[in-house]
């Protein structure tokens, strides 16, 4: 019985910033067992595509590497948690289990399956909060034990609670213990010596493998990406601006979100906050007082964390105290299909969704776009469609932050009471965002030689630009599965008349502001025609 301490990788998939790390090797005399278990969901593998698990594959392979440079290896091992430590225990006799706060309802029973077996066997149970900003039950306790049902409430709280706490000290792994384990854990399961593949794991891609933009998992590739966000944003700062990607954004160049490695941790959180919020001093030398504005993206983030956590319905409206009871429709022929295929006829929304499918990353104006299609915008379908094709596919999605995207868009919660009178235009917004129309002739090659006047409404194109293009509306690329202008002047007559209906609002989420409405929206200041407000 040789003791020990585990380290339980979860979503937190880093050494820099991490404080379960640290209360691991509180004593380096003992072993140190870093682990990652494959059990069917954690770190979102319930429902997940090629991209998304070779994202994760990528990051554990990068942590493998790290520990290598120290003798150590990270231990990846198929089967249920509580049942692979237990079998630690057993072995080696571990006397210690830390981890990172997975705060989302969707982890409790794992993570309570775990904490009762160690109470059970008297290993000590170490839990760190450091996925998000400020631990949501403490922002609960401080608004007087309920989420702050507003963005506006959620600010004041965390304004009481003041600045969240900056990073842990990184952990010099010099002379640490790593220990091999043992034949038996090899007969009791199934233990990677190296990373696997997406086919090991019986994830296959479904399209041939044409990323345009290809995303790298893990630390080093996340550390190395936020060095090049903070100069874009120090540039953007020394102009006076902030959220440089906001108003104006560029579809075609390389993204420089780290959406993705904030999703699976292999970024800090807390360290990009306060690399930001220092910046921001730096360039402007104290003179001009710090605003949540530029970190703005990331207190939304916290904001969808917290209203999830005591509400296991979150991501579905049956039984979800937050969200609108919208009487959507059933899917027709084959209308949803052809929104997750990218064939709806609207090429400004397939070429999302292609680019979705391939690369795994969409920019927040196109999402918003896109889900407003599905949704009230246009086909009225619900957003639960919506939620699992991007839980699936989409490299940033967690289940609360994208669960609350999509509630918000659809105008089922986290929005003024079916307040729907903003309906975006794929077609008007998709030439305001990126009027070259290249983004579509890279995602929807069958328009590639289509005319830039026709490019976001080529059945508009007379027949003769048709045929000179190669692409012959209803033959070559689709028809419009709808009449959207149709659609929405119905959808917004259904909105009011169910706000008819409601005689005052059930206790879902709205927002504080229009302001806060059309900055969620990226729709800008200056672009009321994108809209369809008369239609």
């Amino acid at each position: 019985m040789l003791g020990g301490s585990v380290l339980w990788f979860r979503h937190g998939l880093r050494l820099h910033d991490n404080p379960s790390l640290t209360n691991a090797l509180e004593d380096r005399n003992i072993p140190f067992f870093p682990v990652f278990i494959f059990d069917g969901e954690t770190a979102g593998t319930k429902v997940v595509g090629y991209n998304r698990m070779r994202y994760l594959l990528e990051a554990l392979n990068d942590l493998d590497n790290q520990f290598k440079k120290y003798g150590g290896r990270l231990h990846m091992i198929k089967g249920k948690p509580d049942a692979v430590f237990r079998s630690l225990w057993e072995e080696f006799g571990i006397r210690k289990i830390c981890f990172e706060q997975d705060c989302e309802p969707i982890w409790q029973a794992r993570d309570e399956c775990v904490r009762s077996l160690c109470r059970k066997i008297g290993v000590g149970c170490r839990e760190n909060v450091s996925h998000t900003l400020w631990d949501p039950d403490t922002v609960i306790r401080a608004n007087g034990g309920i989420p702050p049902l507003t963005y506006e409430m959620f600010l004041h709280t965390v304004g009481i609670i003041g600045n969240p706490p900056r990073p842990v000290d990184d952990v010099d792994l010099t002379g640490v213990n790593f220990v091999t384990l043992t034949d038996r854990f090899y007969k009791e399961f199934t233990v990677y010596d190296t990373v696997p593949k997406p086919e090991d794991l019986g994830i296959f891609l479904e399209t041939e493998d044409i990323r345009m933009i290809r995303w790298v998992g893990g630390e080093t590739a996340a550390l190395s990406q936020m060095q090049n966000r903070l100069a874009v944003e120090y540039e953007a700062f020394c102009r006076g601006a902030y959220l440089p990607t906001h108003g104006n954004p560029d579809l075609l160049s390389r993204p420089i979100s780290l959406s993705p490695a904030l999703r699976f941790g292999c970024l800090s959180v807390r360290r990009f906050y306060w690399c930001l919020q220092d910046l921001f001093q730096q360039v402007h030398q104290g003179r001009v007082a710090t605003t949540q504005f530029i970190t703005g993206q990331l207190i939304w983030r916290e904001y969808f964390y917290t209203m999830s956590v005591n509400n296991p319905q979150y991501a579905q409206m049956a039984g979800n105290p937050i969200c609108l009871d919208i009487p959507w429709k059933q899917p027709e022929n084959d209308e949803l299909q052809r929104w997750k295929e990218g064939r709806t006829g609207f090429p400004f929304v397939d070429a999302a969704m292609r680019q979705l499918r391939t690369e795994g990353w969409l920019h927040h104006a196109v999402r918003n776009t896109v889900a407003s299609f599905l949704t009230r915008g246009t086909l009225w379908l619900s957003w639960e469609h919506g939620l699992e094709h991007f839980l699936k596919y989409l490299l940033d999605a967690d289940w609360s932050v994208c669960a609350g995207n999509w509630m918000w868009v659809s105008s089922s919660a986290f929005e003024a009471l079916l307040d729907s009178s903003e309906c975006v235009c794929p077609v008007r917004l998709g030439r305001r965002l990126e009027p070259s129309g290249q983004y579509v002739r890279r995602y929807v090659p069958e328009l590639g030689n289509m005319p830039v006047e026709y490019i976001y409404e080529p059945w508009s194109a007379p027949l003769e630009v048709q045929q000179n293009a190669n692409c012959i509306i209803g033959r070559d690329y689709p028809a419009p599965v709808v009449d959207h202008r149709a659609c929405a002047h119905r959808n917004r007559n259904a909105m009011q008349e169910l706000r008819r209906t409601l005689e005052k609002a059930p206790p879902h989420c709205c927002p504080s502001s229009d302001d806060e409405i059309r900055q969620f929206m990226w729709l800008g200041d200056e672009n009321p025609e994108e809209v369809d407000t008369t239609s």
